[in-house]
């Protein structure tokens, strides 16, 4: 009965600090906005955390990568051209060592 009940706060503590931390994750992402949105030559991204070196990924609704660039990321934001892709819907995607952002923007 102990061995049950010990299973048992365990497996909570673990899917409680599962939750916590996707709960973290979604807020940062929140937090990152993306615009313009449509946008024609440049998407501005603000709310991004420092960091040296982060992988920039711009992915058409296929899954198929566009773009890619390897940039440092400094006062929490970052310029990113898209003046020579096609107007569609696209997934830019950010991921570093302190965070992984998400977001979609329309290219007119």
């Amino acid at each position: 009965m102990k061995r049950i009940a010990l299973l048992s706060i365990c497996l909570f503590t673990n899917l409680l600090f599962s939750q916590q931390e996707g709960l973290d994750q979604n807020s940062s992402e929140k937090e990152v906005k993306v615009f313009p949105n449509p946008a024609t030559n440049v998407i501005n991204v603000l709310g991004l955390w420092n960091c040296k070196t982060a992988s920039i990924i711009i992915t058409d609704t296929y899954g198929n990568t566009l773009v890619g660039y390897q940039w440092e990321i400094k006062n929490k934001a970052l310029n990113i051209p898209v003046a020579n892709l096609e107007p569609g819907i696209y997934l830019l995607s950010i991921r570093s060592t302190e965070q992984n952002v998400h977001k979609k923007f329309v290219k007119q």
